[in-house]
This record gives structure tokens, C-alpha cells and sequence, in this order.
């Protein structure tokens, strides 16, 4: 994994150089971000709703019953947008938009289309890595919004239906509990977390050699990466942010 971090490194830092290079396609990048991000939008908002909603169900009937039901939609907002849509919302985009990037690169890669750019002296890393880097540090932080949104709104639902809470009553708790630092460090979340996908999937895809068998293989392994790093830099986001 050690080794695995310094090529991200690697490549990461080839990238920041393309893209001041003045290369760049940004339609190359607005059809990554369609890739990346749109299309991964249901999947990641009806998780978040599904997440705001067991949480509902398990904190509502509890809080009522110790008198601090006006609690309830401070609650779910805080664990929404501290954890749970940035963290879920991520999850659902490596494991469906991640995943084809590192099966795209790597069949580049086994169908030697990465040789024939670089014969034509187009850094291949650059030209692969960065529109999908930028397109997911954009987008991915749009898509978290939007389930802190659906997740907030579905958990006053579930608590309207479960202990009859007003509306009302639950709006005022997240407005009074909900900071805005708190959405600050959501979005950075969503950053990081959009890099880290593109960045590790891209990378596990650029190394693979071999067959259609190792593109399996490879994508398999990037979806496992990929999850790990996240976990990791979350732990330390919230470390730093909430800690220290």
C-alpha cells in the first residue's frame, strides 16, 4: 500500500502539471463529470434517504420517550452532513463510477492505446488522470450536497410517520444545531474523497499488464483501494477538523 501511495503521489503531481500545461479538454472533463457523478446522483441519493431514515427509526421512538424528541432533526442533520452522506454518497460513487474508471484505463493499458499516446509524445497520465480528477473534485462535492438535502428531508418524513413530529418542530433543530463550519468541512470532504476515487482507480487501472483477466482483477483491487484511502482520510479529516 506504501509503494501503491507513492504512484498515486506520482501521478497526482503529473496531473497538476497537465493541467497548468494549458492541454487540457474540458469537454473531455464535462463528459467525465457526466460519468462520474451524474450518473452515480440516484444511487447516491436514495442511499442517503434509506441512511436519514434508519436513523429516524432508531433514535425518534427513544428521544420521545426521554422528552428530547425536539432533538431529533438536530440529530439526523449533524450525523447527515458530518458523516453519513459524505461518506455514503462517496462509497456509492467509487464502487459504480470508480470501478469504470479503472476497467477504461486498464483495457487502454492491456490494448496498448496508452503506447500509441505516448508515440505521439502526449503525456498518457496527464491525459487520462486529469479531466477525471477535476471532473470528481467538482461534482462529487454537488452530489453530497444534494443527499444532505434528501437525507435531512427524509428523516423529517420518517419521524412525521413514526412519533407524528411536526415538521416545523424538526426544522428548527437543524437550524439550531446545524453550523455552518460543518457544511464547510462536508464539501471538503466530498473533495477529497472525489480525488482520491479518481486518483486511486485511475492509477490501480494504469498498472495493470496482462490480459482481460487482469482487468478484472485490477478493478476488483481499485474498488478495495479506493475504499480504504477514503476511510483513512476521513478518519483524519475529522481528526484534525474535530479533535484537534
Amino acid at each position: 500500500m506504501i509503494e501503491f501511495l507513492g504512484l498515486c503521489v506520482q501521478n497526482f503531481v503529473k496531473s497538476m502539471r497537465y493541467l497548468f500545461s494549458r492541454q487540457l479538454r474540458w469537454n473531455s472533463v464535462l463528459e467525465q463529470a457526466a460519468a462520474i457523478s451524474y450518473d452515480s446522483l440516484p444511487i447516491s441519493l436514495i442511499i442517503a434517504f434509506i441512511a436519514a431514515a434508519v436513523i429516524a427509526i432508531q433514535v425518534s421512538e427513544q428521544f420521545l420517550m426521554s422528552g428530547a424528541d425536539t432533538y431529533i432533526g438536530g440529530t439526523i442533520a449533524i450525523i447527515m452532513i458530518r458523516e453519513i452522506a459524505p461518506g455514503f454518497a462517496a462509497l456509492a460513487i467509487g464502487a459504480r463510477a470508480g470501478t469504470a474508471i479503472s476497467a477504461e484505463i486498464a483495457n487502454m493499458q492491456v490494448t496498448e492505446q496508452v503506447d500509441a499516446i505516448k508515440t505521439l509524445k502526449v503525456d498518457p497520465v496527464g491525459y487520462y488522470f486529469t479531466p477525471r480528477l477535476i471532473a470528481a473534485a467538482i461534482t462529487v462535492p454537488m452530489v453530497v450536497i444534494l443527499a444532505e438535502v434528501i437525507g435531512i428531508w427524509g428523516g423529517m418524513i420518517i419521524s412525521q410517520l413514526t412519533i407524528d413530529l411536526h415538521p416545523a418542530r424538526y426544522m428548527a433543530s437543524v437550524w439550531s444545531w446545524l453550523a455552518v463550519r460543518d457544511i464547510y468541512i462536508s464539501i471538503f470532504k466530498a473533495c477529497t474523497f472525489g480525488v482520491l476515487i479518481a486518483l486511486v482507480c485511475a492509477t490501480q487501472g494504469y498498472q495493470t499488464r496482462g490480459g482481460a483477466k487482469e482487468v478484472g482483477t485490477s478493478t476488483t483491487q481499485a474498488t478495495i483501494l479506493s475504499t480504504i484511502y477514503m476511510l483513512i482520510a476521513d478518519f483524519f479529516i475529522n481528526l484534525v477538523f474535530y479533535i484537534l
